[in-house]
């Protein structure tokens, strides 16, 4: 499966750049650093992200932003 294939929706699309730039922006660091920790170093993105869409979408952008982070920090991931 590539990456691509589990990006079901331009809505899905827009939530995970969503996700990864202003976890960038709360980490300090690039959108490509920050897709490469979920998509890399981990499966958050398409593990956590995307599946979790349909609950996540609906909360605000600091809920989001901080969950992702903590599942980063629950999965290992060296941010």
């Amino acid at each position: 499966m590539t990456k691509v294939e589990i990006i079901k929706s331009s809505k899905e699309l827009e939530f995970a750049i969503f996700c990864i730039e202003n976890v960038a922006r709360l980490l300090g660091k690039d959108g490509l650093q920050v897709y490469r920790l979920l998509t890399e170093d981990s499966d958050i993105l398409k593990g956590y992200i995307i599946p979790e869409y349909e609950v996540l979408h609906t909360q605000s952008k600091e809920y989001i932003v901080n969950e992702i982070v903590e599942v980063m920090k629950e999965r290992g991931v060296c941010i």
